[in-house]
């Protein structure tokens, strides 16, 4: 019984989550960019917003999903966009070089951090581990996702609880002296819209889920799941705010003023851990869209094809972010990605989505 609520209802949210923070807020640099200029108050309401929006388009995406059995994002997007489908796809690979160039650098800066070794070396163990976890396909990964995420939410509690013992007077009174300006809404939405786009790596995860009350619900605790740490490193954030807003990784400094080198190896190591999430959920997305298409031809694919494919995704972002400069390239044009993703994911999914599974015409 137990089990299977764990798989039903919270897993997906666990998938969606260890997915989104390794190439997301697990430095705590989105929170600067997107929630701290709106203060300690108006960056929780725009954090509140984009949950909200997690919540909503992964309920009616999960029951989509459920419908018509589409576990790949393949499957998926020609149900939902039909011969319209590859411009998901077009994004997305954009998206993927972006995130699994950054999870391949971060890794290697915390490994130096942790070990003080060189860098490259960081990159390589990662690089292996996403190798080993995607030869052993869906039930392994998920169960790996699921699992290292509790120790991410473990880890990110007790660092706000440390904080609030380490500056909980500071963390007091910047929210007792805040007010709360326009805007917080545009950035929750715009925050939403760019990590929705991770949302169909998810689907590999939903088999389980047989009723669509099960797929609403699910639907709706992921948002709140995938959200939670992310307020959790905010609020620790306001015991040093607003001179946390300079630091390149916020959750850094952070570590850097509690001054505890074995919780600061404990959460790198965390870290390296959700890095391992991210790069492990994309690749997989991809092996299943591939495995998807060459079932649909009567073919199976061959189980060393899978860690092949993601070392090799892995080392082309990484060859092509350090000889063109491509990431920051890139990176300039995220807010293009952000209403890409809205305008061939987001709306057609609360549309065209949510009028099928009314009429339950898929």
């Amino acid at each position: 019984m137990l089990s299977s609520f764990y798989h039903k209802y919270l897993l997906p949210g666990l998938v969606f989550q260890g997915i989104v923070i390794g190439g997301g807020y697990a430095t705590g640099r989105e929170l600067v960019e997107f929630f701290l200029p709106h203060g300690p108050i108006g960056g929780l309401l725009a954090m509140a917003f984009a949950a909200l929006i997690w919540s909503c388009v992964m309920a009616v995406s999960f029951e989509i999903c459920r419908m018509t059995k589409s576990y790949d994002y393949k499957t998926f997007f020609k149900n939902l966009l039909g011969p319209f489908w590859f411009f998901y796809e077009i994004l997305l690979v954009v998206l993927m070089i972006i995130i699994l160039a950054v999870i391949g650098s971060a890794a290697g800066e915390i490994f130096h951090n942790i070990f003080s070794a060189q860098a490259l070396f960081g990159t390589i163990g990662l690089l292996i581990a996403v190798g080993i976890l995607s030869f052993f396909g869906s039930i392994i990964i998920e169960e790996f996702m699921g699992l290292w995420s509790i120790f991410m939410y473990v880890c990110y509690f007790s660092l706000v609880v440390l904080c609030l013992f380490a500056f909980g007077d500071d963390i007091k009174s910047n929210y007792a002296a805040a007010t709360v300006s326009s805007g917080w809404a545009l950035d929750g939405l715009r925050y939403a819209g760019y990590n929705l786009a991770v949302v169909p790596m998810v689907f590999f995860s939903l088999t389980h889920i047989t009723k669509r009350n099960e797929a609403v619900l699910s639907g709706l605790i992921a948002g709140m799941i995938g959200m939670s740490p992310a307020v959790f490193l905010f609020v620790a954030m306001m015991g040093k705010y607003p001179e946390i807003g300079q630091a390149t990784i916020p959750s850094g400094e952070l570590l850097g003023y509690l001054d505890m080198p074995w919780f600061a190896i404990i959460f790198q190591v965390v870290l390296m851990g959700t890095l391992v999430q991210t790069g492990v959920g994309l690749v997989h997305a991809v092996n299943e869209r591939i495995a998807a298409t060459l079932h649909s031809r009567g073919k199976e694919m061959p189980e060393l094809a899978r860690p092949v494919i993601a070392v090799s995704l892995l080392l082309f972002a990484l060859f092509l972010a350090s000889g063109f400069g491509l990431v920051s390239l890139i990176a300039n044009g995220y807010g293009m990605l952000t209403f890409g993703f809205i305008a061939v994911f987001v709306l057609p999914v609360l549309t065209v989505g949510f009028y099928k599974i009314i009429k339950r015409s898929f």
